[in-house]
């Protein structure tokens, strides 16, 4: 019999690691429902609950229709932040604001709390992921090799760090947006000496980490309990390899035992169906462990593991939840 249930896959309309899926998705002739809840336009709800039962009614896109209940899986991939159209007679915002809210929490919501199916992986799980210090002491029980790591937002206790485990690196707590001067940029992670500590770290939290003397990178996409290991080469020296894609190789790698041990471990603790991870690789062979982005990019590397992820991906929405 032919399951007709859709999958829905929340994301940007400018998303190649959601497109590989959805393209493996069309092959196979499940059907898909694509919308990005931070960008609803032209996207219409009419859902009811109560009486014993859950959501059911409509969901519509300007392409699809779907009833709730017949959603097999979802695949919360990277949808955009919530900015509905502001009406013109609301000048300063508020209107656009109110209703930003009222988007996120009833679209936004209605897909967290969709009956009997699949999340890849459900939002409030991927968020609670997100966090470094929890990351990091997950990652440490799950018997992973962690660098020597300081969080902090007071001067003296960075420099003693700095001074205890030079080579240290900083980085960012949580990517988002930084500007100076009113340009964006991005904060990578990069090297840090005592000299530059100064009294404005007290402004907030950072992250400093031993710098591991690594011959190689290694990100590793984990779907369900198949693994994709990548080796990432770098042309010169640098801890932020994203920093120039031109000067990176990317080629099939296997990753140790143990690592694949500890990832099993790690994604269990947190309830998770995909994680990207990543390490360095020492002079030694020993794969450090540096985080776990729960939603991270993987169409990146070489052509043959893409593929490969996809597929995986693509396995597991199309199984979602049997009815």
């Amino acid at each position: 019999m032919i399951d007709s249930r859709p999958v829905l896959v929340n994301t940007r309309l400018d998303d190649p690691t959601a497109d590989h899926v959805i393209g493996e998705l069309h092959r196979r002739g499940v059907p898909v429902v694509r919308l990005d809840t931070g960008r609803p336009d032209g996207v219409t709800m009419t859902v009811g609950a109560g009486a014993g039962t859950g959501w059911r009614g409509t969901l519509r896109t300007p392409t699809r229709r779907v009833d709730p209940r017949e959603v097999r899986a979802v695949y919360h991939r990277r949808p955009s932040p919530t900015v509905p159209a502001s009406p013109t007679d609301d000048p300063i915002g508020h209107q656009r604001e109110f209703a930003a809210a009222q988007v996120r929490h009833g679209l936004g919501g209605l897909l967290m709390a969709l009956p009997g199916c699949l999340h890849v992986n459900h939002p409030h799980l991927n968020a609670a992921a997100e966090y470094k210090p929890l990351q990091l002491s997950t990652a440490v029980a799950s018997g992973f090799t962690v660098p020597p790591t300081l969080i902090t937002n007071e001067p003296e206790a960075a420099r003693d760090f700095i001074r205890a485990h030079h080579p240290v690196v900083y980085k960012p707590l949580r990517h988002t947006d930084y500007r100076k001067n009113g340009e964006l940029r991005t904060i990578w992670v990069r090297p840090v000496v005592v000299e530059e500590i100064d009294p404005s770290l007290r402004a907030c939290p950072h992250l400093f980490q031993k710098q591991v003397p690594k011959v190689a990178d290694a990100r590793v996409a984990v779907v369900g309990g198949d693994f994709f290991a990548t080796r990432i080469t770098l042309d010169g020296e640098h801890p932020d390899w994203r920093m120039d894609y031109s000067l990176v190789s990317f080629s099939p790698i296997e990753a140790p035992a143990a690592v694949r041990r500890s990832a099993e471990l790690y994604l269990k603790t947190f309830g998770l169906v995909f994680g990207a991870f990543d390490f360095a690789i020492d002079r030694d062979g020993t794969w450090h462990f540096l985080e776990c982005n729960p939603n991270g990019q993987w169409a990146f590397v070489d052509p043959t593991t893409t593929r490969e992820i996809a597929v995986a991906l693509a396995d597991t929405l199309e199984k979602g939840v049997s009815p």
